[in-house]
């Protein structure tokens, strides 16, 4: 009895692994494809308008960021923190580039505070992720296969 539970217990992990994988590939493709769509969209509105502008390009880099975390992601099962956070200082400074002329100077000042919090974090966390590794984890050596 206790070894049909066991046995019970490891199928329904199994499938339980495979399922969440399933939908995290869904979710990463869906990601994927509507960066690869407004990256297409913003490439298309600059040939129409025959201009390039800065906001243009820090909005593809974001673009390109992106696809880059979902690259990690899939190669490593991993997200890095730091990722996420690189995106936010670029989208913080696109939005400050936007703004900058209608701005009061407190909030830019702000804003511009904001992306030096946000690299502080960064700093934060490649820190500690150096000086206080997390601990090996043999759950997430599991074949699914």
């Amino acid at each position: 009895m206790i070894e049909q539970r066991r046995e019970f217990h490891t199928v329904v992990r199994r499938h339980g692994i495979r399922l969440v994988h399933l939908t995290e590939d869904l979710g990463l493709s869906i990601i994927l494809l509507a960066t690869l769509l407004a990256g297409g969209i913003e490439v298309h509105h600059m040939w129409l308008q025959r201009q390039v502008l800065l906001q243009d390009l820090l909005l593809l880099f974001i673009y390109v960021e992106t696809v880059s975390m979902v690259k990690v992601y899939w190669n490593s099962g991993k997200l890095p923190v730091r990722m996420p956070l690189y995106i936010a200082m670029v989208a913080i400074a696109r939005y400050l580039i936007i703004d900058v002329k209608e701005m009061e100077d407190f909030r830019a000042v702000a804003i511009s505070s904001s992306i030096l919090i946000v690299a502080l974090a960064v700093f934060v966390v490649r820190w500690c992720h150096v000086k206080l590794p997390y601990p090996k984890n043999t759950d997430a050596d599991i074949d699914v296969d």
